[in-house]
């Protein structure tokens, strides 16, 4: 995709002028767009991709909304993959950093990522703070850099993601894998959603039902259940599998959705600093759409609601 069409998305109402990608406009919640990236799927769960402007409605606290910005080109992404590493997944971990690795094959050259686990500690490679496309890097970090643990901070680590991603333009998604509950974060989901919601990030998980020993018996895991609510409000996809064969697909399915995303936009009528409820229809029939559900209406000068 050309430069202008990016810059189109992300500032719409300003002069377009060529320049490089680095340094482009964050596509953030401002006086001028919200930013809506909607994946749609058939009854099939087959990715639809040919879908028009007039086939889509946004709602704005259930108000109809014109759209202002509509894109369906495949535009890059930054993200932080986030791998449970804890005690329960001593079994697992091999078929999930090996999954990891199929994500990380799919990313095109003008995405950009850090890789990370998540236990007792969290851990985000690489440590000098800048995301990179180098998939042979990121693949090196998941094979040979990633420590093991016992206790499960799942809510610290996605909010630590998030904090990763903030000063990053564009779309930005944090795709997280666990097998079980958190256990020991400082954070809660509450306040990972309203930083997610805040600064406009997805998060997308993949959980899988395990069994593991835990030094006296046979113990059965399965991911915490607001993980799901939190992928869905932000938008992004939540996967709950039972065999470590699904894993590799999963991932996989994952960045085919992200370069899959239609960009919805629309300039807000009112920028009073509230959650704002959004809702995406697709008028075709058959079709299922995902996107955010919230916003936070930022007052003029301030972004996203910082």
């Amino acid at each position: 995709m050309d430069t202008r069409s990016f810059l189109t998305i992300a500032v719409a109402a300003l002069v377009l002028t060529a320049a490089p990608l680095a340094q482009q406009q964050a596509i953030r919640v401002s006086t001028q767009t919200v930013p809506i990236y909607a994946t749609v799927i058939d009854s099939q769960r087959r990715l639809v991709t040919d879908l028009e402007r007039e086939d889509f409605e946004v709602y704005d606290n259930g108000k109809l909304q014109e759209l202002t910005n509509f894109v369906n080109e495949v535009t890059p992404f930054t993200a932080v993959v986030m791998l449970d590493t804890s005690g329960s997944m001593t079994l697992n971990l091999d078929f999930v950093k090996h999954a990891a690795e199929e994500f990380v094959l799919r990313l095109l050259p003008d995405d950009k990522a850090k890789v990370g686990a998540f236990n007792d500690k969290i851990q985000i490679l690489p440590r000098d703070g800048a995301f990179t496309g180098e998939r042979d890097r990121l693949i090196r970090y998941l094979k040979d850099n990633l420590d093991f643990g016992y206790p499960t901070r799942l809510w610290d680590a996605i909010d630590e993601s998030i904090a990763h991603l903030e000063p990053e333009e564009g779309r930005r998604v944090v795709l997280v894998f666990t097998d079980g509950d958190d256990t020991a974060s400082r954070q809660g989901v509450g306040g990972v959603l309203e930083r997610a919601r805040q600064e406009d990030i997805m998060v997308y998980a993949i959980g899988l039902q395990s069994v593991f020993f835990n030094g006296q018996t046979k113990v059965r895991s399965r991911p915490d259940r607001r993980l799901k609510g939190l992928a869905e409000e932000t938008g992004g996809g939540y996967f709950e599998l039972t065999k470590t064969d699904d894993l590799g697909p999963t991932f996989t399915r994952v960045a085919q959705e992200l370069h899959s995303q239609y960009v919805l936009g629309f300039s807000p009528a009112a920028l009073d600093g509230k959650v704002h409820k959004l809702e995406v229809k697709v008028k075709r029939a058959g079709m299922t759409v995902r996107g955010r559900k919230s916003y936070v209406a930022a007052p003029a000068g301030d972004t996203a609601g910082n």
